[in-house]
């Protein structure tokens, strides 16, 4: 792999691969109508699902009746997506060096994951295995912190981000400017609900996110009590009470410009 990951993603999502798996929310069903109207995607296309993780994403593909190829830097995300989806074909490597052929991939889906790769080589290696007019789908759930205690929760996490990448920073916007490769075609949006306990939905999964889970334990235990402690003065609920933990999801179109 000749990218680098980011020490965020790296110690983070080996070490909480598992926990990842278990609290990310899913996605949607509206994305299937958007990957089939939108990307064209369909039983005869060939769909690279990119920073697949642990393939939170995948059955939303698998359900267009693709082929679906699932591409996943780190070893730990891949072992959980393999555990699950044994007939997916899967490629460890980075997103500049896919090793798949020249136009040889229909669309490209990126699901909480292109701010991790948001440069230019991974946009020329999208170009080169994407077939002419080729699709690229752009992901990400983004919790709603127009409800307040959601808005707590961002507030409190926010000074650890320290560099890491993340999707509201719109950083990774940047790779699409000046650049000829790719056109924006549109933005979908949608809600979601993400429903548990406050333990699983809540804590459990801002545990998940990158730079907490590469802290160390006492810290993220710490970090635990707070967030239950937020949830509970602005609504009551404790660790053990079922909540809807609310997303937008945001859902972006680009395609291969033809030269």
């Amino acid at each position: 792999m000749t990218q680098s990951l980011h020490p965020a993603a790296q110690k983070g999502f080996s070490l909480g691969a598992e926990l990842y798996q278990q609290v990310r929310p899913s996605y949607p069903p509206e994305v299937i109508v958007w990957l089939q109207d939108q990307l064209k995607v369909g039983e005869s296309s060939t769909v690279i699902d990119l920073g697949s993780g642990t393939g939170k994403f995948l059955p939303y593909l698998i359900q267009t009746q693709a082929k679906v190829i699932a591409v996943e830097p780190v070893a730990e995300m891949l072992e959980q997506l393999q555990q699950s989806y044994i007939t997916v074909e899967c490629l460890q490597t980075s997103s500049d060096q896919l090793l798949l052929k020249d136009e040889s991939v229909n669309a490209i889906i990126c699901a909480q994951s292109f701010h991790w790769f948001s440069n230019i080589e991974t946009l020329k290696e999208m170009y080169r295995v994407l077939t002419p007019s080729g699709h690229l789908g752009l992901v990400w759930n983004q919790r709603d912190i127009t409800v307040d205690w959601v808005k707590a929760l961002a507030d409190e996490i926010a000074p650890f981000e320290a560099d890491t990448p993340r999707y509201h920073s719109e950083k990774w916007k940047k790779v699409f400017e000046h650049q000829a490769l790719f056109q924006f075609k549109g933005l979908q949006t949608f809600q979601l609900k993400h429903t548990g306990t406050v333990e699983h939905v809540v804590s459990k999964r801002l545990l998940s996110t990158s730079f907490i889970a590469a802290m160390p334990q006492l810290e993220q235990q710490r970090l635990k009590a707070r967030f239950e402690q937020i949830v509970f003065d602005f609504t009551g609920r404790t660790a053990q009470d079922q909540i809807d933990f609310p997303y937008t999801t945001f859902a972006y179109h680009f395609q291969k410009r033809v030269n």
